[in-house]
């Protein structure tokens, strides 16, 4: 599936950690009239680190539940996901959409090596 953003070389500055790097060429299309606003779509590698500051705040849902399902589908059952420090909105909404996710067993501010309070460890089942 396609997810679009709009600076690739900002998306992923983080190695993986602990996981074979893959990627797949991900599709999530606008359904609105403007289809995806002249964005291209990206190649997102499915290494466990989800790095969010490049996606649009209506894009993250639907981002972080596909990254999510293909992590689970490759076995990979331990996710980062950055959301920055900031002033916390998009670590609120993360969370607020792990609380509901059925796959998700656990999910945890990152130690301060993996990113403090601007990444979540999520753990799958």
């Amino acid at each position: 599936m396609y997810i679009f953003a709009p600076d690739v070389q900002a998306a992923f500055p983080h190695p993986a950690i602990g996981f074979v790097q893959q990627s797949v060429n991900m599709a999530r299309m606008n359904d609105g009239d403007d289809a995806n606003d002249g964005r291209e779509p990206v190649e997102l590698p499915i290494d466990g680190v989800l790095d969010l500051h490049t996606f649009r705040p209506a894009d993250v849902k639907g981002v972080v539940n596909d990254y999510l399902a293909e992590c689970r589908r490759r076995g990979i059952l331990q996710v980062r996901v950055i959301h920055g420090k900031g002033i916390g909105q998009l670590r609120r909404t993360v969370h607020s959409i792990l609380a509901k996710h059925p796959n998700v067993v656990s999910f945890a501010l990152a130690g301060e090596a993996y990113g403090g309070s601007g990444a979540t460890i999520v753990h799958l089942r």
